[in-house]
């Protein structure tokens, strides 16, 4: 395949890259108004969704199982997470938002703009053709 550097593509690219700083930027911004990290405030939002095991929160986060269990382990201890057997299978611990942790999730999530809908202003028949593409582009 050849190398593209025309520049359409360095803009799209570039488009790409603002996009996700533009996220992260925003969410990291809410997270330290209640003085979570991003990392933090990502488990967080996931454990507030459904209790989860670390293992798998570490898979969705694409990260080590270990960097999991110790944000899991700042969380819980301000009382915004807790760990419990799983009751299908009592050897598995769940990590699950407490009600504190729920609300401050909720909280979170209500203070973004940008990064809790980023793709707004865009049709449906937009978003289907951009997911499309980008499901090609990662192939």
């Amino acid at each position: 395949m050849a190398t593209r550097t025309d520049p359409l593509t360095l803009e799209v690219v570039e488009l790409i890259g603002a996009v996700v700083a533009r996220y992260h930027e925003e969410y990291d911004r809410a997270a330290a108004e209640h003085s979570l990290t991003g990392a933090q405030a990502r488990v967080l939002g996931l454990l507030a969704l459904e209790p989860t095991p670390m293992r798998k929160i570490a898979v969705k986060l694409k990260c080590e199982p270990s960097n999991v269990t110790g944000i899991v382990d700042r969380l819980e201890t301000r009382g915004l997470v807790e760990r419990r057997p799983d009751p299908a299978d009592r050897r598995v611990k769940l990590a699950a938002a407490t009600e504190s942790g729920a609300a401050t999730a909720r909280e979170l999530r209500d203070s973004l703009t940008f990064a809790r809908e980023p793709l707004a202003e865009l049709s449906e028949a937009e978003r289907t053709v951009l997911r499309d593409l980008l499901r090609r582009m990662l192939g």
